[in-house]
């Protein structure tokens, strides 16, 4: 049994740029400490990272080292075989990786204890959502704020990107041409039972938060429902956070006048900052102190993130990743209207099987995706999805 006073040990999943901060951070911890890293790299080759010693590339070491496992590889293949594993040995697991959330997650929602994490934008926003709920505030707009973005952006730009921020060129791209946000959007509106107003979401140009939050919560209010959206800076620099826009109770617009939130009927609530690893340790320490998952992609997904190409693709073309590829770029879609639609998550060494023209959406049959268990639970959720979809029709 474990000693009350003994540091809870995490391992983590994945070597990259996101885990050599978390291990930096650990180390520097009196209750939380390291057990192992898992990477799929030779451990000879990682000179880069802090301490060798902690990495390991059986996943089996990984999780008998540790009490909670943190996923963070951002590659949703490589996550749902480890997280399966994971909970399979009744582990709680910690992540953060929307791509994993959007692609599979969904399959796990009901096996055992999977939370996102507080720090990047999706569990920030979680964090959000439950402070300004408690506050009566209710949402219209759950928001990202974007400050650069670019569909199809050459290569050289994103290479010099790459190596100026010590990011891979993958993560770089998709952050740029708009996948990385997408995904974490579609990842809060089925996590929060909300909505999308469009296929591509709205992205309003704005030069203040508040500007495009209220823009966007008339749009919500004319739905009917709340959405999960973004806004776009206008030649001006905005915070690199999220944001919720909310109304309140009548009786209360005085009050919040007074406190400088503005005369409503909107008022946009910031979260300026989101800061990944350093934030991931406040999740953990939730977990062992049993609070409830934070955020999840629910078990009955309403929204999804399908490749569109970027280019004219032939057939016998090799697209190696979707995320953050110079052949594709992921766009939020509401299942029920593209079912047949391959999800960008699921394109790791895909091969095209008839020509596509550029700026089209990538179908199941467009594609030879290659079996894995991710595919398989992929399989699984959408044909329950469609079911559900179906029944409800029906009524």
């Amino acid at each position: 049994m474990k000693n009350s006073i003994d540091p809870t040990r995490v391992s983590l999943v994945g070597s990259g740029f996101l885990a050599r901060g978390m291990v930096y951070a650990l180390n520097n911890q009196s209750d939380l400490e390291v057990g192992r890293v898992l990477t799929r790299r030779d451990i000879e080759s990682c000179n880069d990272f802090p301490d060798c010693d902690l990495l390991t590339n059986s996943v089996e070491e990984a999780i008998n080292s540790a009490e909670v496992l943190l996923e963070c590889s951002g590659d949703p293949v490589h996550a749902t075989y480890v997280i399966e594993q994971a909970m399979q040995a009744g582990m709680p697991v910690v992540t953060m990786n929307s791509e994993f959330h959007v692609t599979t997650g969904s399959a796990f929602v009901q096996r055992g204890f999977l939370t996102e994490a507080e720090g990047d934008q999706p569990g920030s926003l979680a964090a959000l959502h439950h402070e300004v709920c408690g506050m009566g505030f209710q949402p219209l707009v759950y928001g990202n704020i974007k400050g650069f973005l670019d569909h199809n952006p050459p290569r050289d730009s994103m290479e010099y990107w790459a190596r100026r921020q010590g990011i891979s060129l993958d993560q770089v791209v998709s952050f740029t041409d708009g996948t990385k946000l997408q995904i974490e959007q579609a990842f809060i509106a089925n996590g929060l039972q909300t909505k999308i107003a469009q296929p591509g979401l709205l992205g309003p140009r704005c030069q203040d938060v508040a500007q495009g939050g209220a823009e966007l919560a008339e749009v919500a209010e004319q739905l009917g429902h709340p959405i999960s959206d973004y806004v776009l800076a206008d030649g001006v620099k905005l915070p690199a956070g999220v944001f919720i826009t909310a109304k309140h109770d009548p009786e209360q617009q005085s009050y919040l006048e007074y406190l400088k939130l503005g005369a409503g009927p909107y008022y946009t609530l910031v979260r300026n900052y989101h800061l990944c690893h350093l934030e991931i340790m406040k999740t953990i320490r939730g977990v062992m102190t049993g609070d409830e998952p934070l955020l999840n992609n629910s078990s009955q997904p309403t929204v999804s993130v399908a490749a569109i190409s970027k280019r004219a693709l032939q057939p016998g073309t090799l697209i190696e990743r979707g995320i953050g590829s110079f052949d594709v770029r992921g766009s939020t879609i509401r299942i029920a209207e593209f079912p047949n639609h391959v999800p960008i998550g699921l394109l790791m060494g895909a091969r095209v099987r008839r020509a596509i023209s550029a700026d089209e959406m990538l179908m199941l049959d467009d594609i030879e995706l290659p079996e894995s268990r991710a595919f398989d639970l992929y399989r699984e959720i959408l044909n329950q999805t469609t079911e559900v979809l179906s029944d409800s029709a029906a009524h």
